[in-house]
């Protein structure tokens, strides 16, 4: 398994390859940075009070920008809101493909790993559940932008946990990969049910559970 230095250390390579990767259609490096400081404001401020809380007004002043330059890399809240949960996805993915890659060969060390960087996000201070689900919970629109990214982001996640179940060995990997995932995203919304436990080993031990009955 996993060290737990070794996730954190991957998971701030993660943020700073993610600041890297943040590029903005061909321009100056002046409009990049300014999508990006655009971006990083409206990610904290949607993350920690919602999206529906949080008014254009207030990510324009706290990011220092007038409203035209949002407007010019935003057309509209809704691209905001969008792009705060693909930044969210492409760190997510980057954070999970950086553990896969270190547990080649081994399914079982690489899920118990999956679950254990998982379980340090439920354990940060100040986290609020996942953004995907978060954002989905607050638009009943099905067709929203925001709603289409966390359907795509959780549609991703079990198909990678089946692919995960399928090497396992499951006799049925897609039911597997289903109930993985279903206690993943429980886990993400029972942060402060886990409260003075320990989120990773709680996690481990369910996943350990359903993977010796499938197999």
């Amino acid at each position: 398994m996993q060290s737990r230095p070794a996730v954190l250390s991957s998971l701030a390579e993660t943020r700073m390859a993610r600041t890297a990767m943040t590029s903005d259609s061909p321009g100056s490096d002046g409009q990049v940075n300014v999508r990006e400081r655009i971006l990083e404001t409206a990610s904290g401020l949607f993350y920690q009070q919602g999206v529906r809380a949080v008014g254009v007004d207030t990510v324009v002043a706290q990011a220092g920008v007038a409203k035209t330059s949002l407007y010019r890399h935003f057309p509209t809240k809704d691209d905001l809101i969008a792009a705060f949960l693909e930044r969210e996805d492409v760190e997510f993915w980057a954070t999970w493909d950086a553990v896969s890659d270190a547990h080649l060969g081994d399914p079982m060390k690489e899920l118990e790993a999956h679950m254990l960087w998982i379980g340090e996000r439920l354990a940060r201070p100040a986290y609020r559940g996942c953004p995907q689900l978060n954002v989905a919970a607050e638009f009943a629109e099905v067709d929203h932008p925001a709603r289409q990214v966390a359907r795509r982001h959780k549609q991703d996640l079990r198909k990678r946990l089946g692919g995960l179940s399928s090497r396992l060995g499951a006799r049925r990997p897609d039911s597997l990969g289903a109930q993985l995932a279903v206690v993943v995203n429980g886990a993400f919304v029972s942060a402060e049910m886990l409260e003075g436990l320990d989120p990773a080993a709680t996690l481990l031990d369910l996943v350990r559970t359903l993977v010796r009955a499938a197999t």
